[in-house]
């Protein structure tokens, strides 16, 4: 091998949706984002800019939008990261079951809108003194604990306070034994309640709506304890003056955003203006605070995310400086724009160093020489610092240090947001051309790839509509290239392409008929002889299904210990499969990174794999030549190979997949797919990520004290872009093909965010890319910036 002539192709449509809601779990290790489109994703927060991970994507309903999301906090009989509950703006309340991947609807609308839920504080139960509180907050301004406070009582109910539409706030229980009941309603007032928070010691609420308004309410008595009007200065935006955020500190003091573009912070025990900053050019839709609740976070339509800081003097109240006040004041420290559209939502994350186990859980250990815990590769983040996470209508994630705000750019947690699932397949019946599968929200786009010398085509054979444009969750592509599957979340569908010799049209798609009684799919996968369709269904059974006798030939049940396999279902839902080239195994892969390997010919589990050092697993696959091995990286950018036959860790993972060259383990992103080269002799793979791709030779010897600078002698060769003149003239040293120097882990950084990289042929490899400012202009215009291209 000389040489990879790399083809470009950016013709798949890429339309992520906005965050529209953020929460954290009560540890402050994970984050869950609400999408436009209906969906929840769980990421795992990272202590640096590896690690990130989506451990879990939950398919909502598309029509009723997400207004706010809530994370309760675990109880004694509920274990795990807590109940995670959203809002919606037809009045309804949902839970998002993260271990079945569903949502439950535990409240029907109630007729109006919800704008936003807010729990009540974990020690709201204390009997804490307002004054008493106060002082320990400006204690403590400077003391650099940023620890997250956590409840020392374990509780088995939770109070909800809801701001709704018709001008009401409602409060409601959350429950293990009830689930949600309604408590009580506080009098409607005019407008509508678009916010609302709670006090520290939870005996007041306080609301903002639509008036101008922020009232107080004694949470016992149900009265309203004061009003306060904000209407003081900014720039305004139309008849209505909307208080769209609220928070509540220990200190006492209450903070408001709104449609004006102004924050103010208010004494909440008297009701009193202390100070207001405009630094907005439009409406604040967050506000965020620090654990030690000395600095505070706003964002708004802007773009902006703007940090102000508690700052403390002491003041003499005489000549002779007999006695001393402290003047408290919020000073405004910078702001920084990392997003191009409306920022929607803030969290306040922790990093953690692992996963959370499940119960009764061994870990998969790898004896190794012991080593420090390095993050060189960090240039902010470390273990137990708290950072801020941002979400907007860009559809992107920020994350910044909360104690150095200003002092490092953000990190983008994730560059290609939702995207497409593409699946390729060679040598099909198709002549042996190439058949991509694309994999959209509504449909699925069969595609006829056509490598005519150095010239990439792409032909559309078939577009496969959901039934009544329910999303689709998962697809499959049989190797001959003619079978199709997808499961939307009422059942799974199979389809098969056909070739007409006569006739308008050359191509048409024909159902084939499933076994009754199928549940629908998280992932799904066909045998590789094209035989057997094998579905992940969402009662966490793995069903063997015959094609061509349309038959239930087999199912499993997967399981931790094999002695146990006449139990019922017990594990967490299985979200990747992968099949080995003689047909013999089947990996299937939990959301939390457990693996379960499966033997097909005699219809057994064969191996239970724990998950690699608690990540989760982000990719994986079998080489093409060599069945018994497979190939699975994690979350953490690690790379592990596992003799099957033999239930343990492959030699090459033994002696290097905790020695890897330090280049390696700074690798840009995420690594979210594998490419196996096609050639008989070859023992190579490309780990790609949305940054860059790396080839990996299993058998050339690893350097560990590799000197080569990043990027350089890549065996590739970039070709088949379209681009401007001066485009390729800035990218020269990208495409210009380089001589194969046998280096191992070579690295090749994208122009543009990746979306897939498949082989082609034995020297031609597809990358499908995408620019990000063509994803930009499908997105509607920011409130308040131009954007350049648009």
């Amino acid at each position: 091998m000389e040489k990879l002539r790399i083809h470009r192709n950016s013709s798949i449509d890429w339309n992520p949706s906005a965050v529209v809601a953020l929460a954290t779990s009560a540890d402050g290790s994970k984050v869950a984002a609400a999408k436009e489109d209906g969906s929840v994703e769980i990421w795992l927060v990272s202590p640096g800019s590896i690690g990130w991970h989506c451990q879990l994507t939950v398919q909502g309903d598309p029509i009723s939008r997400v207004s706010s999301l809530v994370w309760c906090r675990p109880t004694s009989t509920i274990a795990g990261p807590g109940r995670l509950l959203s809002s919606s703006i037809n009045g309804s309340i949902s839970e998002w079951d993260l271990y079945s991947l569903n949502q439950k609807i535990l409240l029907d609308s109630i007729g109006v809108s919800i704008w936003q839920m807010v729990l009540e504080p974990s020690d709201g139960d204390t009997n804490h003194d307002a004054e008493s509180d106060s002082e320990s907050s400006l204690n403590d301004v400077d003391d650099g604990s940023d620890e997250f406070y956590a409840a020392t009582i374990e509780i088995n109910s939770q109070r909800l306070a809801v701001a709704c539409d018709d001008g009401c706030v409602r409060m409601y229980n959350v429950s293990d034994k009830d689930g949600l009941t309604h408590n009580r309603c506080f009098p409607r007032v005019s407008g509508r309640i678009l916010s609302v928070t709670w006090s520290h010691n939870a005996k007041l609420i306080f609301s903002g709506s639509s008036d101008g308004l922020i009232r107080c309410w004694d949470v016992t008595s149900l009265r309203e304890t004061y009003r306060i009007t904000i209407g003081l200065g900014g720039l305004g935006s139309g008849p209505e003056l909307c208080v769209w955020s609220l928070l509540s500190l220990r200190s006492g003091t209450l903070v408001s955003g709104d449609s004006t573009g102004s924050i103010q912070f208010w004494d909440s025990h008297h009701g009193t203006l202390m100070q207001v900053h405009t630094y907005h050019k439009g409406d604040i839709n967050a506000l965020a605070t620090v654990p030690t609740q000395n600095r505070v976070f706003s964002a708004g339509s802007d773009g902006q995310v703007v940090l102000y800081k508690l700052s403390t003097d002491m003041i003499c109240s005489d000549k002779e400086e007999l006695s001393k006040e402290q003047l408290v004041r919020w000073v405004y420290v910078g702001y920084i724009r990392a997003h191009t559209h409306d920022v929607r939502a803030l969290a306040m994350a922790m990093p953690i160093s692992r996963e959370d186990p499940l119960p009764d859980e061994k870990m998969l250990k790898v004896r190794r020489q012991e080593k420090p815990i390095s993050f060189s590769y960090c240039k902010w983040v470390r273990l137990g610092v708290p950072m801020l996470i941002s979400g907007g209508d860009d559809a992107k994630l920020f994350a910044y240090p909360a104690k150095e705000f200003t002092q490092f750019s953000p990190h983008n947690i994730c560059p290609t947001p939702q995207r497409p699932l593409i699946k390729l397949v060679n040598t099909t019946v198709l002549h042996g051309a190439s058949v991509m599968l694309v994999q959209f929200p509504g449909w699925l786009d069969v595609l006829h790839v056509k490598l005519d010398g150095k010239v990439l085509g792409t032909q559309l054979l078939a577009r496969i509509k959901s039934k009544e444009s329910r999303k689709i969750i998962s697809s499959a592509v049989s190797n001959s290239g003619m079978l199709f599957a997808y499961s939307d979340q009422v059942k799974p569908c199979l389809f098969e392409l056909k070739q007409h010799k006569v006739g308008k049209h050359k191509w048409t798609i024909g159902k084939v008929q499933l076994p009754k009684g199928l549940p629908y799919a998280h992932s799904m996968v066909f045998s590789p002889d094209s035989t057997l369709l094998i579905l992940a269904g969402h009662d966490r059974k793995i069903y063997i299904v015959d094609i061509k006798g349309s038959e239930l030939v087999h199912t499993f049940v997967p399981q931790r210990k094999l002695d146990d396999m006449n139990f019922p279902p017990s594990e967490p839902p299985i979200t990747r499969m992968f099949t080995s080239a003689d047909g013999q195994w089947l990996a299937a892969i939990n959301c939390f990174g457990d693996i379960y390997v499966f033997n097909l010919e005699i219809d057994r589990q064969h191996w239970f794999i724990s998950r690699l050092n608690d990540a989760s697993v982000t990719a994986g696959g079998f080489p093409p030549r060599n069945s018994n091995v497979l190939i699975v990286t994690t979350s953490c950018n690690e790379v592990f190979v596992f003799d099957l036959e033999a239930k343990q860790l492959g030699e090459w993972s033994k002696r290097h997949s905790y020695h890897l060259p330090q280049r390696f383990q700074e690798f840009p992103g995420e690594i979210i797919g594998l490419s196996f080269l096609p050639f008989s002799f070859s023992t190579s793979v490309i780990v790609y990520s949305a940054s860059a791709m790396c080839l990996i030779d299993f058998g050339m010897p690893v350097e560990r004290e590799d000197e080569l600078p990043f990027g350089s002698n890549v065996p590739l060769e970039s070709h088949g872009s379209s681009r401007t003149a001066g485009a390729k003239q800035k990218r020269k040293h990208l495409d210009h093909p380089r001589p194969y120097n046998k280096n191992n882990f070579d690295f090749f950084v994208f122009r543009d965010p990746a979306l897939f990289v498949g082989q082609l042929s034995e020297n031609s490899l597809l990358l499908i890319e995408k620019q990000w400012m063509e994803v930009v202009r499908n997105f509607n215009s920011p409130v308040d910036r131009h954007i350049f291209g648009t």
